[in-house]
């Protein structure tokens, strides 16, 4: 049962330490974003705009790039949103777990000397 609690309790740290680093990568995109739509709103609609597509780039409407990456934005934040409910979760477990394995190894503790 001890190892079983240990072997769950690993899996648990490794599931945060995932949702840190897609937390990480979300935050990334969205200061990314956040940089290029401050650039785009200085950009009059008749200024060119380009937009990469694989190697190359493309000429693109501005607003439809303001709006797309706003669109992007929201659905990051909906995804930051989703990973932090999961940590709280995975971490809540952690705790709990810790609690008991703690407990288990306490009560196969030998007593302590007198």
């Amino acid at each position: 049962m001890l190892r079983e609690h240990l072997v769950r309790f690993d899996q648990l740290q490794q599931n945060l330490q995932a949702i840190f680093v897609q937390k990480q990568q979300v935050d990334l995109e969205l200061a990314e974003i956040d940089r290029a739509l401050a650039e785009l709103k200085k950009a009059t609609p008749e200024e060119t705009v380009y937009k990469s597509a694989g190697s190359i780039l493309i000429r693109v409407n501005r607003d439809d790039v303001v709006k797309e990456l706003e669109e992007k934005k929201e659905l990051d934040n909906t995804r930051i949103a989703v990973l932090t409910k999961q940590e709280h979760r995975a971490r809540d477990s952690a705790t709990d777990l810790q609690t008991k394995i703690e407990e288990m190894v306490r009560g196969r503790a030998p007593p302590p000397p007198a």
